[in-house]
């Protein structure tokens, strides 16, 4: 299946059949640059190496993994590197790994010496329907998540389904928290059929990434910087990147669990405002609660939680902005909530996690 994202060549497939092998063919006398984590070094990168002669020579950049590496630290040690292998202009980085490799690598490419080419091969659930689609590149600073990166375009994405082999069960349900986040804001019929799924096969069947892809793809076109419709993707995510902040100095959890506690935040304030039903709210928490883990967040962590809300770089001004829900399929951006409807939204997260434990 191929693509055009935004003017990117996307394909979904085995990566052996891809068009990688032809465009590899472009850069035949350039540096060739691999940038993995740990986890894609061990997993991925022989099976990449063997499928395509081209990168037999390349460079392997490995990085530790784990979100809280995404750091400048690491990227300064990533340039040093590139610097010391002569890599110019002309070459090439192919970042083949999950969110933190897609982000990370995709910044280095954007910044060193103003620019050079890249590929993604995302390996994860999450980087396949969300992290490496988009053009955003991005570290975290202070804890404070993507708070500093570029919009980039890669040369083009790779996504082979066969890497998901490699994931654990948790890995599968960080990718599938933005699944279901597409579905809120866009698509009732796919909420409908993802919340019905019995088993992580029928999750990572490549008509959902399918589905996924095209919904990211229909907004990302409509607002390619973020300045309108494209906000409609951060639901979830101002309370998702507070709490997500706010635990990675302790005991970190993983961006899609920090985003489904975020949509259960943000659909709760939309049923408090009245504008999500109480029997929509309710499936949407049941369903999110029955997957993720409900993490203690004890009520001194609010204020530490809402200043990290207050740096992300989603906001405008003094303002704090959230995407609330309308129905299934229906959301809207900009919704500015008190200090008052954030801590309570935290508190019943607070109450939720309570009450399973």
């Amino acid at each position: 299946m191929k693509l055009d994202f935004d003017g990117i060549p996307v394909e979904l497939g085995p990566l052996e059949t891809s068009n990688l092998g032809n465009l590899l063919s472009t850069y035949l006398d350039c540096n060739k640059v691999i940038i993995v984590d740990e986890n894609t070094h061990d997993a991925c990168l022989e099976y990449l190496l063997l499928s395509f002669p081209a990168l037999q020579n390349a460079e392997i950049m490995l990085l530790p993994a784990g979100e809280e590496n995404k750091t400048m630290e690491v990227v300064f040690q990533v340039w040093s590197a590139l610097l010391e292998y002569r890599i110019q202009r002309n070459d090439l980085i192919l970042n083949l790994g999950g969110g933190l490799v897609t982000d990370l690598g995709g910044f280095v490419a954007a910044t060193y010496k103003r620019g050079i080419d890249f590929i993604h091969i995302p390996t994860s659930l999450m980087a396949m329907v969300d992290a490496a689609l988009g053009s955003k590149t991005g570290i975290d600073v202070n804890d404070v998540k993507n708070a500093v990166g570029t919009f980039t375009a890669p040369k083009a994405i790779f996504i082979d389904p066969t890497f998901l082999e490699t994931l654990p069960a948790e890995d599968i349900f960080n990718g599938f928290a933005e699944m279901l986040k597409h579905a809120l804001i866009l698509d009732e019929p796919y909420w409908m059929r993802l919340k019905a799924l019995n088993n992580d096969a029928e999750l990572i069947a490549s008509e959902n990434i399918l589905r996924s892809i095209q919904l990211k793809k229909e907004v990302v076109e409509s607002d390619p910087h973020e300045s309108g419709r494209r906000k409609l993707l951060n639901f979830g995510h101002t309370f998702g990147h507070g709490l997500e902040s706010y635990f990675l100095s302790r005991k970190p959890i993983d961006h899609g669990h920090a985003v489904a506690l975020g949509m259960i935040a943000e659909a709760y304030v939309s049923f408090k405002r009245k504008a999500l039903s109480f029997e929509a709210y309710q499936e949407i928490e049941h369903v999110l609660i029955a997957i993720f883990p409900m993490p203690p967040i004890p009520e001194e962590a609010f204020e530490e939680v809402m200043n990290h809300m207050k740096n992300d770089k989603k906001n405008a001004g003094n303002s704090i902005n959230f995407v609330l829900l309308k129905a299934p399929g229906s959301a809207e951006i900009n919704a500015e909530l008190s200090e008052k409807e954030i801590g309570e939204a935290l508190l019943h997260l607070s109450l939720l996690a309570r009450n399973s434990n």
